[in-house]
């Protein structure tokens, strides 16, 4: 399925009046694809660094931290604050 739904749904909270191409939705698709990847890779090394299996909330926040640049990685974290927040409450 991918991530285009997603990418969708936050395009209109942001600028409802705008729309994205296919090859535009398929362009970030594939962004969001690897940046996954590159977190969940990341966050797995972490968690063998520690000698755990299970990854934690932790291991995510600091492969942000290590895998985004500056602003970035501040907005990161606190929109995952905010919805691990919501997802446990």
């Amino acid at each position: 399925m991918g991530y285009k739904a997603y990418v969708y749904r936050v395009l209109k909270q942001v600028h409802p009046d705008l729309g994205a191409s296919g090859k535009t939705m398929q362009a970030l698709d594939m962004m969001m694809a690897d940046m996954f990847e590159r977190l969940a890779t990341e966050a797995s090394r972490l968690a063998q660094y520690a000698g755990r299996a299970t990854l934690t909330s932790r291991d995510v926040q600091n492969a942000v931290r290590l895998v985004l640049p500056g602003e970035l990685t501040k907005h990161a974290i606190s929109e995952g604050t905010k919805a691990v927040t919501m997802y446990t409450s």
